[in-house]
């Protein structure tokens, strides 16, 4: 008879539950993913797809000379079935690595539904079993039933922010002749539409922005937001220049028609290959669905759009993590059990999916018997689980990737495009060593 290895279970079908999944699989383990959609759906999701994009924000920079690009390469290295479907279903945008959301997703679901060793359950999962080996990556929207199970798995209770996603607009609804494609600093081809505004329109833009009646929810007295998906009228209100110097940035864009650039600049991202539906640039928002309407079409170009999707506010929540788990993404108390994804406290998709991707090697090395891999502080993976393990401030908030987090240099570079890529250059070769003597052959 076959000695067939112990089942893994993995919960959660968003980005790192699919990572861990594939990784599991691929290493000849069986796997049982567990997802709650479509029977049951958080706030922010809308489909029944796998590793549905709730934002349609890009992956982010694929340059090496930012730590997201390199993470992303990392990812490739290591044998991402995220990845691998992402730069398969990539739209232009620069320098940075965006999807067509319908089609990753499907990608991202036919690969792990077609898994001979991987068995998709379509429920709600309320328990996990301290005893088998599990990889939680639930997400920041975790059910009300499993949250309870974590919380008495953990004894300790969830920190949470509010999070808000940008609406999505019809192109075809929109004034092209007040708007111009291009690029910031001309980088890479015309893939952002530019929406430019007088010193005038985007004064009363934001007068009406900041009376606009807003979505609170239930916990309104606890509202308490990640900075990096600031709401736009809460950055509004921190000052008239705010988005000016943040989402509304004009520098580095060009109006064509007058050679300047503008006081003020809305810039829209293609959301899908055929470039038919496009996602306001930095404008997530808790305003009422009304008041995203009549405020966002003030923007030139914007006075007839058609919003296909508004945007909303969610509740997200994520794990003490320095209190309650190791490197390796186990729990301390119970080390059968792997958290990933967002609810560790890391910020950003493909974040999510990098721990996704770790957590499943590691479960995979745990059945056979291994010792679990803590990877190395000088690769952007390592550093990552490093600083959501061990961070010492006493106010734990989700934290995206970035150079400041991996081990520094021995020597000091003051250009920091040259550091960043020296600092790359090192990750990926510590990756490759490691790689090759942890036998970690991509899947």
């Amino acid at each position: 008879m076959e000695d067939r290895q112990p089942e893994i279970t993995v919960i959660g079908g968003g980005l790192a539950g699919c990572e861990a999944a594939w990784q599991i699989a691929q290493r000849g383990v069986p796997v049982r993913l567990v997802e709650m959609r479509p029977q049951h759906r958080s706030p922010a999701h809308h489909t029944p797809w796998l590793a549905e994009l709730v934002c349609s924000n890009s992956l982010r920079s694929n340059e090496l000379s930012n730590a997201a690009g390199l993470l992303k390469e990392e990812m490739r290295r290591m044998g991402s079935i995220i990845m691998r479907c992402a730069d398969r279903q990539r739209v232009p945008a620069g320098s940075a690595l965006a999807v067509d959301r319908e089609g990753f997703s499907r990608a991202v679901t036919d690969s792990i539904e077609s898994h001979p060793l991987i068995g998709v359950e379509r429920r709600e999962a309320d328990s996990i079993d301290p005893e088998r080996i599990t990889v939680v990556a639930s997400g920041p929207l975790t059910s009300p039933a499993l949250s309870r199970a974590i919380q008495s798995l953990t004894g300790k209770d969830y920190f949470y922010f509010f999070d808000a996603a940008a609406p999505i607009v019809t192109l075809e609804s929109l004034d092209l002749s007040r708007m111009f494609w291009a690029s910031r600093y001309g980088k890479g081809e015309d893939d952002y539409l530019n929406a430019p505004m007088d010193r005038e329109q985007y004064q009363e833009f934001l007068a009406a922005l900041l009376w606009a009646e807003r979505h609170y929810g239930e916990d309104a007295a606890e509202v308490r937001y990640f900075e990096g998906c600031m709401p736009v009228e809460v950055m509004g209100g921190r000052g008239p220049d705010t988005l000016r110097f943040g989402p509304m940035k004009p520098v580095g864009l060009t109006d064509p028609r007058t050679g300047k650039e503008a006081y003020a600049v809305v810039q829209l991202r293609r959301d899908n290959l055929e470039g038919t539906l496009l996602n306001l640039v930095g404008f997530q928002t808790q305003l009422k669905w009304p008041e995203q309407e009549r405020v966002f079409r003030m923007i030139p170009g914007l006075q007839d759009a058609e919003f296909v999707r508004l945007g909303v506010i969610h509740r997200n929540s994520y794990l003490n993590s320095p209190q309650l788990l190791l490197p390796t993404l186990q729990m301390k108390d119970q080390p059968r059990v792997f958290f990933a994804g967002q609810i560790t406290g890391v910020e950003g998709y493909i974040e999510s999916a990098a721990t996704g991707l770790l957590s499943g090697i590691n479960a995979t090395r745990l059945v056979r018997g291994e010792e679990p891999l803590v990877l190395p502080p000088q690769t952007a993976h390592g550093a990552l689980c490093h600083y959501i393990t061990s961070a010492v401030t006493p106010s734990f908030q989700p934290m995206n990737i970035a150079f400041g987090l991996l081990q520094p240099l021995d020597q000091r570079v003051r250009d920091k495009r040259r550091r960043n890529q020296m600092l790359a250059d090192r990750a990926l070769a510590t990756l490759e060593n490691y790689m090759n003597l942890y036998k970690m052959a991509c899947c």
